[in-house]
């Protein structure tokens, strides 16, 4: 189960999706990732193709996990249901929006979450206790850190009861700290220990988005063990961009063959 591998301090590798394809879902989910991200913030899909990638998803041996776009209690409500075993929640600003969200995600009392029994995520009734009984064990609520202010408030986030993962969004939080894409800066160095040391005091995890494995070690160091690195939409990219350059290299050779 990925919340107690991760709660023991292990390492979880994960990869994002973002095409909105229920093909390239499975490509993915087919590699070997621990963890996959389906991404609603960013990414070309919506709740009615998201619920159809969970369903592809469901007989593989990974974890799908869904970024939100919209932090609202449908929203949630919605990706939950449909068997999603975690949230990640973008633009968290305090300690309030952050226990709103992770309400959001539990049934009363601990939430405000509404409750359904024909719905996937049980089953479709037929695990309905077992799903409400475990859901501490097994779902994952998940903070992104990007934003100046999340950094500000970074120890009264971390300390949240339901928070199991601070995620540093490096592009969003370098341009909030006037440095976009400068992982080497100063300003954002002492960022990612910030959240590193904020998680360790309060016992959770620490995650990110690698833009290249060679940054591995930078965050690895740090504590960081729920990583991630590359997207459906960006092999894709690279795969037809490579294909080009070496036709057009044998193209430049004048070879005949």
């Amino acid at each position: 189960m990925l919340k107690s591998k991760i709660q023991s301090g292990d390492t979880a590798h994960g990869c994002w999706i973002n095409m909105g394809s229920l093909v390239s879902a499975e490509i993915i989910g087919r590699a070997g990732f621990e963890w996959v991200l389906i991404d609603l913030e960013h990414g070309a899909g919506d709740v009615a193709v998201m619920y159809n990638q969970l369903q592809v998803l469901g007989g593989l041996d990974t974890t799908p996990i869904v970024r939100i776009d919209d932090i609202t209690r449908p929203n949630v409500q919605h990706i939950l249901d449909a068997g999603a075993s975690g949230i990640m929640f973008p633009q968290i600003q305090n300690e309030k929006e952050t226990e709103a969200a992770i309400k959001m995600m539990y049934y009363p009392p601990k939430g405000i979450r509404g409750t359904a029994r024909a719905v996937r995520a049980m089953g479709f009734g037929r695990n309905s206790d077992a799903y409400v009984d475990n859901l501490a064990e097994t779902i994952l609520g998940i903070i992104q850190i990007e934003t100046v202010n999340a950094l500000k408030n970074i120890d009264a986030i971390a300390a949240i009861d339901g928070v199991d993962i601070l995620f540093v969004g490096p592009f969003d939080l370098t341009t909030a700290l006037g440095i976009f894409g400068q992982l080497d800066h100063e300003l954002y160095q002492q960022a990612i220990r910030d959240v590193a040391d904020a998680a360790k005091k309060c016992g959770k995890a620490t995650g990110v988005l690698l833009r290249d494995p060679k940054e591995y070690q930078m965050y690895y160091d740090l504590g960081y063990r729920f990583l991630a690195c590359g997207a459906d939409g960006a092999f894709v990219t690279k795969g037809a961009d490579d294909m080009v350059k070496q036709l057009n290299f044998y193209k430049s050779k004048k070879q005949k063959y």
